[in-house]
């Protein structure tokens, strides 16, 4: 459930938005800030797939080891669809899950269920001095009891946006969150969220951590 990650010692990171299939929002973002894969990382708060052409390439990041992800609530949608069929194929379907129809579905299986095998629902990750956690959705008011959060809540949460909580949670210095598409980045309390909508904007939110984290 949370894989934690020690400062980067050689470059630097970067924390992106829902991808929702925009492959080339992501590689264009990128290369404006010279990303090197050799010593940079990069940490997505999940919805990799979804809503875009290009949802398998997205997916098939996971497999870079610069590449860190959390899952996201579309990934849920879509092994739940695999494995139960019916209105949860149904579900996936309406929510943009169509893009399988482009590709033979056993390879889309198995590339999903790999892939999942890589995103757990929480990461943290040390920038310097400061403990960065991530989510897709919404944390838990105290982040020392990440592992007893309801899953549905780290994937499907909007209580604190909705209420615009700007209450900072207790035990971590930021958490990094998207699922709820905002105009521009938004930041409450000491929660980041960076999911501007990439797939009906063109906006694709991508943040080196020491800007974000120093305000």
């Amino acid at each position: 459930m949370l894989i934690r990650h020690e400062t980067n010692t050689r470059g630097r990171d970067f924390f992106v938005g829902d991808l929702h299939g925009q492959y080339r929002l992501l590689q264009a973002a990128l290369q404006d800030v010279d990303f090197d894969p050799e010593t940079d990382r990069l940490f997505s708060v999940g919805d990799l797939i979804d809503r875009g052409e290009a949802s398998l390439a997205c997916l098939s990041l996971v497999e870079a080891p610069w590449f860190h992800a959390v899952m996201g609530n579309h990934e849920q949608m879509a092994l739940e669809a695999f494995e139960q069929g019916g209105s949860a194929w149904d579900l996936w379907m309406i929510n943009g899950g169509d893009w399988v129809h482009d590709h033979p579905v056993d390879e889309v299986r198995q590339r999903l269920s790999a892939a999942l095998h890589r995103m757990p629902l929480v990461r943290e990750v040390m920038s310097g001095t400061t403990r960065v956690g991530m989510v897709h959705a919404e944390p838990p008011t105290d982040w020392r009891r990440i592992e007893d959060a309801a899953p549905h809540t780290l994937l499907w949460g909007r209580e604190r946006i909705e209420r615009h909580d700007d209450a900072p949670v207790v035990g971590i210095d930021a958490v990094m969150v998207g699922h709820t598409i905002v105009e521009r980045p938004l930041t409450l309390g000491n929660v980041h969220y960076l999911d501007t909508g990439a797939f009906l904007t063109g906006r694709l939110t991508l943040i080196e951590a020491g800007h974000v984290l120093a305000g």
